[in-house]
């Protein structure tokens, strides 16, 4: 990336004009105009809309109009007597058995829970959450129309096989079609796969559509109706809610966070970055993503239209599930500590970007040497942004690169320049310290907090220790750190850090390192009692308290499905 902020601004100076590193060349979208990815429920999806919107309509001018519901009556009639003619007594035998498979409680019953229990053992909560709450709506919206229109079981055919309930739309049709579908979108990746369980799905539906019409159990429009009902609700849910560009269905090892830049995603972001920036890009790659978990990092190779030459920038893919999963980890460190994270949740991926721009902006102006920003990209309105910045050529990671004395100096001293800014990084860990030069360099200024607490300012003291220690030893950071901190902000710090307060990563290379360099610094340090890290409160407690009502009622939820086909 640059050499210092201060060079940064330099170079940048006079050539062109703002922030950003391209000029001429950009455009702006005009109004009505679709963003480069916009949200598409495809032609598919609004059929299925349309269908599903239909059927309320459907039922309202059958019961406004007598005579139409009659004729609609007489025309299932005639299809059943059509298709009644075809009955054998081993194809009787056969239908029944088929219909019994397809139908029974313990077929729906064993389909949902496998489902449940795969998408809890791949982690993939927003999945589970659109399952079971299209199952959910599917049972109450055809409960809903079958009470609304009160129709009866077909007239005039003998029925074989046994029912429950008034036929219109199909109860176990839906139930079927809503847990078969549900279950491709939900487990089956995009593309070829996910294209075969549709078709698989279909035959199925319209095997059973058939049996049920031999057998007279249901009318042909009953068949239908929950068909449209079962197929439409999670077509539209997993689409909307779920889109694969976002929430892809994947068997990869790889971090929820990263989103594939490929395909749709990838042409969106070049045409973005052109549009935006005035900058072509040439290359996108994926860089980093073992030490991100908040965001997409990517390296990209561009080309500005003024005729400078190419150069790398780094940037970082920012979307909608970054913002829930922002939302759910403060969540779950309120319940578990109280006020640890000393901030509220985000509310928009766009205060995402705005803020990291805003501390890098920051930053810079209080010369401490972070990438120089150069703005941000709208990929979809209020969904995706990707924030760009310089790349640090030729520089290492310091859990790779040599440190020496200035090494450790340099660390140390960005510390204190955070602490006299009013600043916290509150994220040092090896993956977000760069070394060139002897020189540190810090990156990813997602998580700084102006004016934050002292607890904060400690733990960031205490973390970049730890990491010179694990390149060094912890005598030799003591001995440096006195240059610009005291011996009680020392032992301030490590009353301060424990467990969770430092990063994920640093605990790990701290494991495995395998000294027990926090116990030294602190036998290095004036004696401190521990600083709490537990805080109660009435939030926390009403928090902790809800969320085990919603556990509570999604086992309820998961128990009942096995045993009950909605």
């Amino acid at each position: 990336m640059a050499t210092d902020a201060a060079g940064a601004s330099a170079g940048r100076k006079g050539a062109i004009p703002g922030r950003g590193p391209g000029g001429a060349g950009k455009r702006r979208r005009p109004s009505g105009e679709p963003p480069p990815l916009p949200r598409q429920l495809g032609v598919s999806g609004r059929v299925w809309i349309a269908l599903a919107a239909s059927l309320p309509a459907v039922v309202g001018v059958l019961l406004a109009y007598g005579a139409l519901g009659v004729a609609f009556d007489r025309w299932d009639s005639a299809v059943l007597r059509q298709v009644a003619v075809l009955r054998t007594d081993w194809l009787t035998t056969l239908m029944v058995a088929v219909n019994t498979v397809l139908v029974s409680r313990w077929t729906i019953g064993i389909l949902r829970l496998g489902t449940i229990v795969a998408l809890v053992g791949l982690r993939r909560w927003r999945h589970l959450a659109i399952f079971l709450g299209c199952v959910v709506a599917v049972a109450l919206s055809a409960s809903q129309l079958a009470i609304f229109q009160a129709r009866v079981r077909p007239l005039g055919v003998t029925i074989i096989g046994s029912w429950d309930g008034f036929s219109f739309p199909a109860p176990p049709v839906a139930a079927l079609a809503v847990t078969l579908v549900g279950m491709v979108y939900a487990l089956l990746p995009s593309g070829r796969p996910r294209s075969r369980g549709k078709w698989v799905v279909g035959a199925i539906l319209v095997l059973l559509a058939l049996v049920r019409m031999y057998l007279a159990v249901d009318n042909p429009s009953d068949l239908v109706a929950g068909i449209v009902l079962g197929v439409a609700i999670p077509v539209v849910a997993f689409r909307f809610f779920a889109p694969n560009e976002v929430f892809p269905v994947t068997y990869r090892h790889a971090k929820a966070a990263h989103l594939d830049v490929s395909g749709r995603r990838g042409q969106a972001l070049r045409i973005a970055v052109q549009e935006q920036l005035g900058l072509t890009v040439l290359d996108v790659q994926p860089v980093g993503l073992e030490g991100s978990a908040g965001s997409t990092p990517l390296r990209l190779r561009v080309a500005a239209s003024d005729g400078a030459p190419e150069r790398d920038l780094f940037a970082k893919l920012y979307a909608r599930s970054h913002v829930r999963a922002d939302r759910s980890y403060k969540l779950g460190r309120t319940i578990l500590y109280g006020a640890l994270e000393d901030e509220a949740p985000f509310q928009s991926v766009r205060r995402f970007v705005e803020y990291e721009d805003y501390t890098l902006l920051r930053l810079q102006h209080m010369g401490i040497p972070v990438p120089a920003p150069f703005g941000f990209v709208e990929i979809t309105p209020e969904r995706e942004y990707l924030i760009l910045m310089e790349f640090f050529t030729g520089a290492q990671e310091i859990g790779t690169a040599p440190v020496d004395d200035q090494v450790i100096d340099s660390g140390l001293q960005l510390i204190r320049q955070l602490w006299d800014a009013g600043l916290a990084h509150r994220d040092i860990k090896p993956a977000n310290l760069m070394v060139r030069d002897g020189q540190v360099l810090l990156v990813d200024a997602f998580f700084v907090q102006v004016r934050p607490s002292p607890w904060r300012q400690a733990v960031d003291l205490a973390n970049m220790m730890l990491v010179l220690a694990v390149r060094t030893d912890a005598q030799r950071v003591y001995q440096h750190a006195l240059k610009y901190f005291s011996e009680d902000e020392i032992a301030e710090a490590f009353a301060a850090t424990r467990g969770v307060a430092s990063p994920t990563q640093l605990r790990a290379v701290l494991k495995q390192d395998g000294r027990n360099l926090m116990g030294e610094f602190r036998a290095l340090a004036p004696e401190r009692q521990p600083v709490a890290i537990q805080h109660w409160s009435l939030r926390r407690i009403a928090l902790g308290v809800l969320v085990l009502a919603l556990a509570v009622v999604a086992a309820l939820v998961i128990l009942h499905n096995w045993a009950v086909v909605a």
